[in-house]
């Protein structure tokens, strides 16, 4: 298997290259070369998400210096359950933020950290690059903390995360920087691929992004989807729909990509917040980015997605992935309903995020729905709590997070800014 750009004008590269330039060099993202039906999807009876993923992974390792690797990165990958909840009318939900930062994000960044980990270096020192609108940044920190040779620098937009999501990017220390840009999170995104392209820097460090512009981000997440699909039509012999929250769309990308795989799942919904971009252009506008529009789900506060592109080259242009896509957007108002009413209608206590695919599910009717949980509840007290009329509890993992001491560096959202902070590697 080889991954091409979505731009097509630089060279098909084997994995490990793909993820660790994280983007190519025409400034397009790395895509696999075809989708073949992988032999996950002809697995009989139960088995754990580490097997279905190194099954349903093979053929997109198959030819790479790691393939011998794949079952040892998923075992190390996925450690922490991901159940699928049943709730009753028609509906599951799939709870994804199990992992140690309380977010869907643990998935892709354990699993990138266990790749890059093996790939070798040439001497220089690997500094991973993040833009986080929230949850990305504290789970590639707490999946490459500590590791040698290694340097994180996430940037997140100052004043646009909550204020526990802003404890998980600050308070690791060591090998891991906090940058509070002074902008919006299509900012910190901007920044982030600039630097990946800058001569100067590329020349003194192996840089790469743990952002979903990485593919090594959206391959695991794969994994749960294939899991979670098959597992639904064993229960009820129903291939069931994905309601997505979406704001990068690297996580409806990865669901589309285990559909193109094989994965027994009739559709995907995409729920995005009040940010326009999305459901305008799937109800038949043209693509266009729009500023940013601040919500009560702060991560996905993205005005221009990156990961648009990889579903446009999925579907073989704007005017194929416009008939192809259904998105439902749902403003601030009804995140609140949802959040006040989802202990009496569905015992669940939602964080914002996932409250927009309920709002989408309780629009769409029918049955057959698996709703993406996508962070804990307990992330978002400020919003939550007051809601629902009482205290949400924390995770031990999360709690431990929030008792360390925390620090971030301000910068403007400059390349020459963050050029500057980022200062000399790590030795």
């Amino acid at each position: 298997m080889r991954y091409v750009s979505t731009r097509g004008e630089s060279p098909a590269v084997p994995l490990s290259a793909a993820v660790e330039r994280g983007l190519a060099p025409d400034g397009g993202l790395y895509v696999p070369e075809r989708f073949p039906a992988s032999p996950a999807m002809e697995m009989d009876g139960d088995g754990p998400l580490a097997a279905v993923a190194e099954r349903l992974l093979a053929p997109f390792f198959a030819g790479d210096a790691l393939a011998d690797a794949l079952g040892e990165i998923c075992r190390e990958a996925f450690t922490f359950p991901v159940p699928l909840r049943e709730l009753g009318e028609g509906t599951a939900v799939l709870e994804l933020f199990h992992g140690p930062t309380a977010a869907f994000k643990d998935v892709g960044a354990r699993f990138l950290a266990a790749v890059m980990s093996r790939i070798p270096g040439d001497g220089r020192p690997l500094t991973i690059l993040v833009a986080t609108s929230g949850d990305t940044g504290g789970a590639v920190a707490a999946a490459f903390h500590g590791r040698p040779g290694v340097e994180v620098a996430v940037l997140y937009p100052a004043g646009m995360v909550s204020p526990r999501q802003e404890k998980q990017l600050t308070s690791w220390g060591g090998n891991v920087r906090a940058f509070a840009v002074r902008g919006a999170f299509d900012d910190c995104q901007r920044v982030v691929k600039a630097a990946m392209a800058d001569p100067g820097l590329r020349a003194a460090r192996r840089l790469s992004s743990a952002n979903s512009i990485n593919v090594g981000r959206l391959l695991p997440q794969m994994a749960y989807y294939a899991w979670a699909a098959r597992e639904h039509d064993r229960r009820h012999g129903v291939e069931p729909g994905f309601i997505v929250p979406s704001g990068n769309l690297g996580n409806a990308a990865a669901a589309l990509w285990a559909a193109r795989a094989g994965a027994p799942l009739r559709e995907v919904v995409l729920a995005t917040n009040a940010n326009p971009g999305i459901a305008a252009f799937a109800a038949g506008a043209p693509w266009r980015p729009h500023p940013t529009v601040a919500t009560l789900a702060t991560a996905m506060d993205v005005g221009d997605p990156s990961n648009l592109e990889r579903i446009l080259h999925l579907f073989g242009g704007e005017d194929a992935a416009r008939g192809s896509l259904r998105a439902e957007r749902v403003d601030d108002d009804e995140i609140r309903r949802v959040i006040r009413e989802g202990p009496a209608r569905w015992g669940t206590v939602w964080d914002p995020h996932t409250a927009t695919a309920v709002a989408a599910r309780e629009r769409l009717g029918g049955e057959g729905w698996i709703l993406v949980a996508t962070a804990h509840p307990a992330k978002f007290e400020a919003v939550v709590e007051p809601l629902v009329g009482r205290e949400v509890p924390v995770p031990p993992e999360l709690q431990r997070l929030l008792d360390r001491p925390s620090h971030a560096e301000p910068i403007d959202p400059t390349l020459d800014a963050f050029r500057a902070a980022l200062g000399a590697p790590i030795g």
